[in-house]
């Protein structure tokens, strides 16, 4: 079934058409790991990743060929979240044990490697995995976006300057002060870790 369809030049003088569902469904899973860093939760996510895709679906037609489609349907997520009702002051917290039974131990790891992890192993991987996100989540709402779409999402620093809306100067700021911020998180609890253990 052919969705709304656009035409646009690919270059060589060739016109090309692609759909919304061409654009859209490779971006999927990283419009929903965005909306689930925002959201906190899973049933969250999914209704703001659908409410996103209903909304850009709808606006497809409004959309420039040859423009950065990405940064479009991220920009339109993070203003659907905005807008929701429980916006970015939300809490953003998921308890480590609801993840493990979400996911389960079979999926997270490939086949070859089961063999070779060791309980000391995992729980340090949990443990860096959890300081990580206890020091995200104390990141203030501008930069934490930034790093998830960043660090997370690999988007590229003009894909967020327009996702955004902000200048790219103002990306590379925020890029800056969230990871330095991230960094003395970490530093600062690993030494807590250690006077603790002494």
């Amino acid at each position: 079934m052919a969705l709304l369809s656009w035409k646009r030049w690919t270059g060589k003088g060739a016109l090309q058409t692609s759909t919304f569902e061409d654009l859209a469904m490779p971006l999927l899973p990283r419009l929903y790991n965005f909306a689930h860093w925002l959201a906190g939760n899973r049933q969250d996510a999914e209704d703001l990743v659908q409410e996103t895709l209903l909304k850009a679906f709808r606006a497809f037609a409004s959309f420039e060929p040859g423009t950065n489609f990405k940064a479009w349907i991220f920009r339109i997520l993070r203003n659907t979240w905005l807008t929701s009702r429980t916006g970015l002051a939300a809490v953003r917290t998921t308890a480590l044990e609801d993840e493990l039974t979400e996911y389960g131990d079979a999926g997270r790891y490939p086949e070859a490697i089961i063999d070779r992890e060791t309980p000391e192993l995992n729980i340090l991987r949990l443990a860096d995995s959890a300081a990580v996100e206890t020091a995200m989540q104390k990141l203030p709402p501008p930069l934490l976006e930034i790093i998830l779409l960043c660090d997370v999402e690999e988007l590229k620093y003009r894909e967020i300057a327009l996702a955004l809306e902000i200048p790219l100067g103002t990306v590379m700021s925020r890029i800056a002060r969230a990871r330095a911020f991230l960094r003395k998180e970490l530093q600062d609890g690993a030494i807590l870790s250690r006077e603790a253990r002494a």
